[in-house]
């Protein structure tokens, strides 16, 4: 067992395989079997799955990272930018896209209906709060999430590009780069509560 927990990505591949063995055996007893219901279920399995690894590389950056390189000897933050930072950023970004799609398959998969009250904030057809509010509070961590996706791409990742030494730049462009990818990320933090109730509350309130 040491041998096998001593390798990453044999220990990744062994989890990914239990979880597909109770999987499995959920849609084996659940009630309406591998139904329209069990497919919800994975989707959602799987957008929790990534969105625990972008929120908690989000955090990462946050809570560890950004505040502590200032305090790094000089000579040592070469083994940050070089290594830690580009590795970290790769599963950073590409953990945002694969949020993003399972959640809009799962919002797919529970019917247009559905997909157009969250979207429009519940105002699809006249909003009622009684039966809209919960809608428009989803609609709200949804497009959280989508613009904070749209964030990791379209900005913190293309000045990280700059900062890493991926994209040439001199000195100061690279300063500039590094506190426009900064502010960012913090934007992506101050948003990332709110967008993690919304789901939270409403999974539990609404169903």
């Amino acid at each position: 067992m040491a041998a096998l927990l001593s390798n990453f990505r044999n220990t990744i591949i062994l989890s990914l395989v239990l979880a597909g063995v109770m999987i499995y055996c959920f849609g084996a007893n659940a009630p309406g079997g591998f139904d329209a219901m069990f497919w919800q279920a994975v989707f959602r399995w799987m957008h929790i799955g990534f969105g625990i690894l972008w929120i908690g590389l989000l955090y990462y950056f946050n809570f560890v990272q950004i505040r502590v390189m200032p305090d790094i000897p000089a000579e040592l933050k070469p083994a940050v930018s070089k290594y830690v930072a580009p590795e970290a950023l790769f599963w950073f970004r590409w953990a945002a896209l694969f949020t993003v799609l399972a959640g809009l398959g799962l919002l797919i998969l529970r019917g247009h209906g559905y997909a157009v009250e969250v979207l429009s904030f519940g105002l699809a057809g006249g909003y009622t709060p009684a039966s809209d509010g919960g809608f428009a509070l989803m609609g709200v961590g949804v497009y959280l999430a989508l613009i904070m996706f749209l964030n990791v791409w379209g900005v913190i990742w293309p000045n990280q590009k700059i900062v890493l030494g991926i994209k040439e730049a001199d000195a100061d462009a690279k300063a500039k780069a590094g506190r426009i990818a900064m502010l960012a990320s913090r934007t992506n933090t101050l948003l990332s509560l709110p967008m993690l109730t919304a789901m939270a509350m409403y999974q539990t309130l609404f169903g």
